[in-house]
Formats: C-alpha cells, sequence, structure tokens
C-alpha cells in the first residue's frame, strides 16, 4: 500500500526527520574521524561517540507524532510480524538487561553501552520506516546519501595506502586512549592495514561490502539515460575498481568473502531464465576451482600467507590471531547452549570489555546476542533478519532493495566471524537504508490466468 502524504508539501516534522536522518547517513562514515579529532579539541570522547544516537533520540518523538497522526503508516507498519518481532527484541533488550544489572551480572556503564549497539539498528530502521512512508525524500536522494560519503571514504583510503606515512592519524588524536593509528597484520608494518575514516580495517571492509554491492547493482541495471548513463556507468566503474582497491589494503578476509557472497547475490537476483542460472552456477563453479588452484599453487608466497592466512613462516606473534578466534567462537557457542537464557546485555560482545567480569567476546555476532538474551534473543534478532530479507526480496526490482538484499547476505557471513552490527557506521547505514526500502511500495503479483487450449491442456 502507497501512504500519500497529507499534503503536497511536506509537513515541517517530515522536513526535520528527513533531514536529521540524512546528516547522520551522510556522516556516519566519518563518524570515527570526526570524534577522534573533536576529542583533541574539546575533550569527552566517550560523549562526542553519542552525537547520532542524541539526534535519533531528537526526532524519535516527531515519528511518534506522525505515526499517530497517519493511521495509514500505522496499519501499514504493524501489517506482518517484523513490526512486532522488533519492539519485542527492543523490550527482551530492555528487561534483561535491567535483570542481569539486578543480579550484579553487569555494570551500569557496560549495560548502558550495550542497550546503545543492541537497539540504534533496530530504532534507525524504524525511524527511517516512519519518515521514508510520510515522504519520499529519502528514498529519492538514497544514492546520493549512499555513494558521496563512499567517494571521499575511497579517496581517504587510496591516500592511507600509497600517499600518507602509516602513523599519519596519530597526528589527529588516534592512539590508545581512542582509536589506534593503524593496524597491521601479524605485527608486520610491511602490512599495514587502512582504516580510512572508519575506527577499523573491518569496520571499513565491512562498509565497502554494501557500497559495492550497491555500485554493482547499479552498474548491472544503468542509471540514467542516454549520455548521461554512459557517464554515470563509467564513473560506477571507476567507484567500483577504486573501492576493491581499497578493501584489499584492508586485509580483511571475512569482507573479501563477504563481497564475493553479495556479488553472486546480485547475479543471481538478475538471473531470471533457466539458462541464467545454468550459466552462473556454472561461471561460480569455474571461479570457485580456479581460486583454490590458486591459492594452492601461491600457497608459499609471502603476500598471500600474510593477505588470507595473516601468519607465515616468519611470523613474531606468540599466538596465531586464527587459533584464538576459534577458541573464542568454541567457547561462546558453550556458553550460549548452557545459558538459555543468556547473562543480559553487556555480559558479552564489546560492551563486555567495560563490565567488572572478564570480557567475553565470541568474534561473531549472532553468538553474542545469544550469550547476552539467550535462545529468545537470538531467534528474534535471526527472524527480523529473515522477515526484512523476504520484504527486501518482493521489491528485488527496485535498486535500492537489491542493493541491501545482496549485502545482507554477505554481511550475514561477515557477522560470522566479527560483530559487525555493533560498528556505528555498519548498524546506521545498513538499517537506516533498509527501513527506507520498506517504504517502497509493493503489490502483490498477480496470479495467471489459466485457460485450457483445443487439446484440453492448461495454458497461461
Amino acid at each position: 500500500m502507497k501512504i500519500q502524504a497529507t499534503s503536497k508539501t511536506t509537513s515541517r516534522a517530515d522536513m526535520v526527520g528527513n533531514t536529521v536522518l540524512a546528516v547522520i547517513l551522510i556522516l556516519v562514515p566519518f563518524h570515527a574521524l570526526l570524534t577522534v579529532a573533536g576529542s583533541l579539541v574539546f575533550g569527552h570522547y566517550e560523549l562526542l561517540r553519542l552525537w547520532k544516537e542524541f539526534l535519533l533520540l531528537v526526532v524519535t518523538p516527531l515519528a511518534a507524532w506522525r505515526l499517530w497522526k497517519s493511521p495509514d503508516i500505522w496499519r501499514t507498519m504493524r501489517r506482518g510480524w517484523l513490526f512486532w518481532a522488533l519492539v519485542s527484541y527492543v523490550a527482551l533488550q530492555l528487561v534483561l538487561g535491567l535483570s542481569a544489572l539486578y543480579k550484579g551480572q553487569v555494570n551500569l556503564y557496560a549495560m548502558g553501552y550495550a542497550w546503545v549497539v543492541n537497539i540504534r539498528p533496530v530504532l534507525v530502521l524504524l525511524l527511517a520506516w516512519i519518515f521514508a512512508l510520510s515522504s519520499p525524500w529519502l528514498y529519492r536522494h538514497w544514492k546520493q546519501l549512499l555513494l558521496v560519503p563512499a567517494v571521499i571514504v575511497m579517496l581517504i583510503g587510496l591516500l592511507q595506502a600509497f600517499v600518507l606515512p602509516y602513523d599519519a592519524f596519530s597526528r589527529i588524536g588516534y592512539g590508545p586512549d581512542t582509536i589506534e593509528a593503524y593496524e597491521t597484520v601479524d605485527n608486520k608494518i610491511d602490512y599495514i592495514r587502512i582504516q580510512s575514516s572508519l575506527r577499523g580495517a573491518n569496520p571499513l571492509g565491512a562498509y565497502l561490502v554494501l557500497v559495492l554491492a550497491a555500485v554493482a547493482a547499479l552498474l548491472q541495471r544503468g542509471w540514467g539515460r542516454g549520455r548521461d548513463r554512459r557517464h554515470i556507468n563509467l564513473a560506477m566503474a571507476g567507484l567500483l575498481a577504486a573501492g576493491t582497491v581499497v578493501l584489499l589494503f584492508t586485509y580483511s578476509r571475512s569482507a573479501y568473502i563477504g563481497l564475493a557472497l553479495s556479488v553472486m547475490a546480485i547475479l543471481a537476483l538478475l538471473a531470471t531464465s533457466r539458462m541464467a542460472r545454468r550459466r552462473l552456477v556454472w561461471g561460480m563453479a569455474v571461479l570457485a576451482v580456479l581460486a583454490a588452484g590458486g591459492i594452492l599453487v601461491l600457497r608459499d608466497n609471502d603476500y598471500v600467507q600474510n593477505a588470507l592466512f595473516h601468519s607465515d613462516e616468519t611470523s613474531t606473534s606468540a599466538t596465531s590471531s586464527n587459533e584464538v578466534r576459534s577458541s573464542v567462537m568454541l567457547q561462546g557457542f558453550r556458553d550460549v547452549l548452557a545459558e538459555p537464557f543468556g547473562r543480559g546485555p553487556g555480559t558479552a560482545g564489546p560492551a563486555s570489555v567495560h563490565n567488572d567480569r572478564p570480557a567475553r567476546v565470541a568474534e561473531n555476532y549472532y553468538l553474542q546476542v545469544g550469550q547476552e538474551t539467550g535462545w529468545l534473543g537470538l531467534g528474534l534478532f535471526i527472524t527480523i533478519l529473515a522477515s526484512l530479507a523476504r520484504r527486501l526480496w518482493r521489491r528485488r526490482d527496485d535498486a535500492l532493495a537489491r542493493s541491501l538484499l545482496a549485502a545482507l547476505v554477505g554481511l550475514s557471513f561477515v557477522n560470522l566471524v566479527q560483530h559487525a552490527w555493533t560498528d556505528d557506521t555498519l548498524a546506521m547505514l545498513w538499517w537506516g537504508f533498509a527501513g527506507i526500502a520498506l517504504a517502497i511500495p509493493w503489490k502483490r503479483p498477480e496470479r495467471p490466468v489459466q485457460r485450457l487450449d483445443a487439446n484440453g491442456e492448461t495454458e497461461e
């Protein structure tokens, strides 16, 4: 059902809501850079990090008012079980957090930290959904809101890879008290992992999965008309090449695989005929064999060893990062099985670092959800993702929905080996744009009319 605005001109509430969300979507890729540099001038680093959450809380009353004034929007949002799963997930976070605080399993700071990182994806999705149903402005400008900041992020990444000294960010406040100025592979200074304006190499890689999935989707279907279309396609190809180079220098293996899965998802979405699907399957099989063969042949190459395995025979690390990751994942899985009700928000994941008890970082977002909110919370979260995927699938003819669906395929894998949804940038962008995509009108396809031909056989 398409929601019509109450008047031809956008209401003041819609204008404020659209503006605030646009500001967040534009600035959040530079969140880490801006907050660290700002703390160098104003101090209060932890407080500055909450600027986007503060803006979300400012427009929440406007969204509630818009929902109350527009019964059509309310009826649209509550249809199906996505809205109720979102509300139930937030309620569970609040109840379990207070319960854990009462039992002494978590301190106030860790609980508040967990509430912020766990609830903000849901909040930004709901706000974007409401304002996108009220006004088409966010949907009409989604390409600019996503791609223009991405160009700047890529330029900073290219400068960091080829021009700037490896510790350049230390001059603007990066360091032990904020964000490390640089990362390396296996403690080797020859393998600097770039992070651009994000808070680390892995978050940058996950962000590029989203951006490059959108670029690939737009490049495949085209954008614009005539000469403009050719110029835009050329720009998209350049953006895809630049983003791929930046992604390579993050040395984020999960992002490599995530992007490959996203591109495969885009191709699968576009393969509508049986012949196209058959070619796609054979093409993926050939590429998989070539990739495996290439890794096997080059397994003794120093670059391949460090880029893909983050270790080689000259490693100086006391412990292997791969072994540590496997160990904490196994322990996280055991925790989820042993504690079906979880320990509460703030007892696992990045927030648990601030707790009074030993941190539990499973290097897997789904295990973190299970550790904190138990089987019910994990089930609700998976339900939310499945419902979003289903709704994006229905709207797959639209470029935004197709991009988000393809990115979700890759990011779902990324979250199996890191806590990607806790990153400020990715949480705001993917979930915010998903809220916008939910407002895209969807019409149930009509069933084909069946007739009988002269031989009594069914024809459509």
